[in-house]
């Protein structure tokens, strides 16, 4: 029966990209935590392995729509929206690489599709969450949070990656408290939304830059640091390779992104490593691990820490 994660209301103004991903309907609930990943507003899923059943409990009736009743029981559809800026590119090899390495076969197609007003309805169930024992993130539209002592992100997720409900994200969140004493100087490869290096700066650092290869990506991030009072030369974003960007050595690089490019970045990231810097890498997944412990070895890299949730490895190397 379809499962309504998301409100939408499509409507004659605007062309947003519809992505379409098919999979066995025993792979729903791990494909849906992947596809959760590539926007802050939801998903919409069909699964009718128990359409009967639902349709009784749910609704009190056994009379269902023949075209219901011929539905795939054996196959799962999840229905992606992005915006009519956001190029899918990105979010379809995101989400193949994830799918491949939980061994996930899958199907995906994009086509365009009309919308009005759903894109902000998605805000109404964004609640402000608590991560280890320094740090909230609130959404930027809630005035009335209560921190309780914490120190408080603003976050305006936009279309760009990490709002931190995500395991990865929160790995990498809770490794930087533990690693930020106060004073240092904070390098984010792939940073998204931004909220690594702004929390960095909320747990203390010195300064913050941030890199990423998408420019909407770039353009939150520097929102979100307006937003929370955080401008040049303290905090910085830029947007392009890292290699061709970025200056200069700092005290801890992180990078919360898929298995592959974290694999890519081991080949530069020491170049921007201070002596006695950290390199905190998170968004691998645990099918994936022998691969980037590969990658750490070649490149001369030592473990110091190993850190899971769930099926999510954030490591902290030297």
């Amino acid at each position: 029966m379809p499962d309504n994660n998301a409100y939408i209301n499509f409507g004659p103004d605007q062309d947003w990209t519809e992505i379409v991903i098919e999979i066995c309907a025993d792979d729903i609930d791990r494909a849906s935590d992947i596809a959760n990943m590539t926007v802050p507003y939801g998903i919409y899923i069909e699964d009718y392995r128990t359409l009967e059943e639902e349709a009784w409990d749910i609704a009190h009736i056994d009379l269902i729509d023949d075209d219901l009743l011929q539905k795939d029981r054996d196959k799962g559809i999840i229905h992606i929206y992005l915006e009519p800026d956001v190029i899918p590119t990105e979010a379809i090899a995101f989400l193949s690489e994830r799918f491949n390495a939980e061994g996930i076969k899958h199907t995906i197609n994009t086509t365009l599709c009309k919308n009005e007003d759903w894109q902000n309805k998605w805000k109404e169930n964004y609640k402000p969450i608590e991560i280890g024992e320094k740090l909230a993130i609130c959404p930027d539209w809630i005035t009335d949070y209560d921190p309780k002592g914490k120190k408080v992100l603003n976050l305006e997720p936009g279309l760009a990656f990490g709002t931190g409900t995500h395991n990865t994200t929160r790995l990498c969140l809770e490794t930087l408290e533990q690693k930020i004493k106060g004073g240092e100087t904070v390098l984010d490869l792939g940073c998204g939304s931004g909220i690594l290096a702004l929390s960095s700066l909320l747990l203390g650092a010195e300064s913050a830059v941030g890199v990423d290869i998408d420019e909407l990506a770039t353009k939150t991030a520097i929102d979100n640091g307006k937003v929370n009072a955080f401008t040049p030369p303290k905090y910085q974003i830029f947007c392009g390779d890292m290699t061709e960007k970025i200056t200069g050595t700092f005290d801890i690089v992180v990078a919360n992104i898929v298995a592959d490019i974290i694999i890519l970045f081991c080949q530069n990231a020491k170049n921007f490593m201070k002596p006695n810097g950290i390199f905190i890498v998170s968004g691998i997944i645990d099918n994936r691990e022998q691969d980037v412990l590969k990658a750490f070895e070649k490149y001369n890299f030592t473990i110091l820490e190993r850190h899971q949730s769930e099926n999510w490895l954030c490591f902290v190397l030297q």
